[in-house]
């Protein structure tokens, strides 16, 4: 899910349709019905700006506390290593959707205990941009019992929140973006302009 640092990359580095949604194709959100987690923090930086470097996800540890590193894996799927201190949790996350200088939503594709999120980006009134962070815990087996506790919602808000407050941080400190991916996603699949040319069967082996 890391997207390389080129604004101008067409290839990568996490359910409705909600009112006033554009419906020309363009955006084609598939909204969180339900959560346990939902938070907003405003950072003075344009909407393009702050999008952009989120999209860089290699440098989320860089101003986060718990991401120790992020790996490509596939095109819309990364690999994130988490933890504190000696503790590690490594999971792959693939993003199913996701709409330039608007919206990214993903889903975890570990078995227990998983997840889905998403993050929209709204500009203010004073020029900055309001960024949500919304999540959904889907645990298996005992996990599940941990999760419909309050407690457990209110400790995953807090870090969220502790996160979203340190990209603030982060992007207000920089000014702007250390790079961009501006491409499209919609199903877990890249989006391209131009439809790809037929390929040979034979590894680089001409068609035509």
């Amino acid at each position: 899910m890391v997207h390389e640092n080129d604004a101008h990359q067409a290839v990568p580095n996490a359910p409705g349709t909600a009112p006033g949604m554009r419906t020309d194709g363009a955006a084609r959100r598939r909204r969180l019905r339900e959560r346990h987690v939902e938070e907003t923090v405003e950072v003075a930086v344009p909407v393009r700006t702050a999008y952009n470097q989120w999209t860089q996800f290699k440098t989320f540890p860089r101003f986060s506390t718990v991401v120790r590193g992020v790996e490509q894996i596939r095109p819309t799927v990364t690999a994130w290593t988490i933890g504190y201190g000696p503790l590690r949790h490594r999971f792959a996350v693939e993003i199913v959707e996701q709409d330039p200088d608007a919206y990214l939503a993903w889903r975890g594709l570990e078995q227990n205990p998983s997840h889905q999120g998403e993050v929209e980006f709204r500009p203010t009134g004073a020029g900055g941009t309001a960024i949500t962070v919304r999540m959904l815990l889907q645990p298996r087996g005992a996990a599940r019992i941990l999760t419909r506790s309050s407690g457990a919602a209110r400790l995953t808000a807090r870090l969220v929140r502790g996160e979203l407050m340190n990209f603030k941080q982060f992007i207000e400190g920089l000014g702007q973006e250390g790079g961009a991916w501006r491409g499209t996603i919609r199903n877990g699949r890249v989006q391209h302009d131009h439809p790809e040319p037929p390929r040979s069967r034979v590894a680089q082996w001409p068609v035509g």
